[in-house]
C-alpha cells in the first residue's frame, strides 16, 4: 500500500508539546534599556520643544515606557501644560519626564 506524499509529509511536522513556550521565550528575549538622565541643557530644550507643540500637529517622540524606549508618530490630541503630559492618537499618554527627544 503506497502513502501519498501529504500524508507521509505530516508525520514529520514539528512537534509543539509545550505550547506557549516559544511566546514566553520571545518576550524573555525583549532587551530592556535603563532610563537616561539628561543634562540640564538637555532639559531646558525638551522643554523649549515641549513648548512649540501645537493641538493637531503631527510629531515623533521619543519616550521611556516598559523599560525600553519607544518612538511614537501622531497627531496630538492633548496637551496638559500643568502636569506636562501630551497625548497622541488619542490614546497615548506620554510624560514629559519620560521624553528623551522631541521632533517638530
Amino acid at each position: 500500500m503506497q502513502i501519498n506524499r501529504i500524508a507521509r509529509a505530516k508525520q514529520f511536522l514539528p512537534f509543539d508539546a509545550l505550547k506557549g513556550l516559544q511566546e514566553a521565550l520571545r518576550e524573555k528575549e525583549i532587551e530592556y534599556e535603563e532610563k537616561k538622565e539628561l543634562s540640564e541643557e538637555s532639559l531646558d530644550d525638551l522643554q523649549k520643544e515641549f513648548n512649540k507643540i501645537e493641538k493637531g500637529k503631527k510629531v515623533k517622540i521619543r519616550y521611556y515606557i516598559n523599560n525600553q524606549y519607544k518612538n511614537s508618530i501622531g497627531i496630538v490630541t492633548n496637551i496638559d501644560y500643568i502636569r506636562k503630559r501630551i497625548t497622541i492618537n488619542i490614546n497615548e499618554n506620554i510624560n514629559l519626564c519620560d521624553i528623551l527627544k522631541i521632533d517638530i
